[in-house]
């Protein structure tokens, strides 16, 4: 196997993977959109938010 095709197959696996983690990552979005729809009172208040660190 030569480096060309060494690195196509990498770079073919790379995009897989990067696939893969794109609908993986707009599928919590989703899931967290439809959870906030269904609960807003759950929500802090507007400009509020309850991980601060200060």
């Amino acid at each position: 196997m030569t480096k060309s095709e060494q690195a196509a197959l990498r770079d073919q696996r790379l995009a897989a993977k990067l696939r893969e983690n794109l609908k993986r990552r707009k599928g919590q979005l989703k899931a967290r959109a439809d959870a906030d729809a269904r609960s807003p009172e759950s929500q802090p208040a507007s400009g509020e938010r309850s991980d601060n660190k200060s």
